[in-house]
């Protein structure tokens, strides 16, 4: 690799690489030591194409997710199956992986723009601004769409649906409209435990000892001429367990009652935090 190649968005593939080797060892323990990442699927990895791959997820944090995926997919081409052990896999990480993430997101200061060079595509969220919903939509930003699929024809892209951490909120139309207008590979991805685990932003280990889990499913199967927006929308929410109908599984009770431990969870290592300080 010469040492000034760039990829089609401008970065230097020699930086990444060597941002990609050093997050990724300051960051294998949080998934390998403080936590554990319990993984499935992940032998559907290998047998992507390298190009024209969507993964769609559900979202928890910020960060961490995206760093988990990182992760699974570069240890899944090394060949290890459902494990991330050793963390050597990223001596030599694909190069050409990207992710959608919010423009506010990525300019909240220094790490976040040296995170985006490993690989976001930035994109103005129409529908929230300055963390808080907006009434009135904003235009979808030409260039956005059209990042997204320069970094589709290059290799593969992270998205997330719902665009926002909370649970079981709509997904997003542009989502569907990606799918349907580049016709990628759709590989549904189900996490869960990042909540718990990290802050908001998943930079700071919340609360250690916890199970997270990263289910790979199949590639959707999509009729990508015949299929409405709707029903990719439909598809997608319920490949990602997002769906309205997962809250009937899940008694309203339980939800309410795991939003007040992950509130009291919270209180309980701010005030730690407080204490160590003093």
């Amino acid at each position: 690799m010469g040492l000034l190649k760039r990829n089609p968005f401008g970065h230097i593939l020699f930086i990444k690489k060597w941002l990609i080797r050093l997050f990724g060892v300051l960051t294998h323990r949080r998934y390998r030591g403080f936590n554990e990442l319990h993984i499935e699927g992940s032998e559907i990895i290998k047998g992507l194409p390298d190009k024209n791959v969507l993964f769609i997820s559900n979202h928890q944090t910020y960060f961490a997710d995206v760093v988990a995926m990182f992760h699974v997919f570069n240890a899944s081409l090394s060949g290890r199956v459902d494990n991330i052990k050793n963390v050597g896999y990223l001596w030599q990480p694909k190069m050409n992986i990207y992710y959608v993430a919010a423009s506010e997101t990525m300019k909240a200061g220094l790490l976040p723009r040296i995170l985006a060079y490993v690989g976001a595509i930035t994109v103005e969220r129409t529908w929230r601004s300055g963390g808080k919903d907006v009434n009135e939509k904003r235009e979808v930003n030409p260039n956005d769409t059209e990042n997204i699929r320069i970094a589709l024809e290059d290799g593969w892209v992270i998205t997330f649906p719902q665009g926002t951490t909370k649970s079981f909120k709509p997904v997003r139309k542009g989502t569907a409209h990606i799918i349907k207008q580049h016709k990628p590979i759709v590989v549904p991805i189900v996490i869960d435990g990042f909540r718990r685990a990290f802050d908001k932003k998943g930079l700071r280990v919340k609360k250690k000892n916890i199970l997270q889990s990263f289910i790979i499913k199949e590639p959707l199967v999509i009729d990508y001429d015949n299929e409405t927006i709707e029903q990719i929308v439909e598809k997608v929410e319920y490949a990602i367990e997002q769906h309205a109908s997962f809250l009937k599984v899940i008694p309203a009770e339980e939800i309410a009652e795991q939003e007040r431990l992950n509130k009291l969870r919270k209180w309980q290592v701010d005030k730690e935090d407080t204490n160590q300080v003093k």
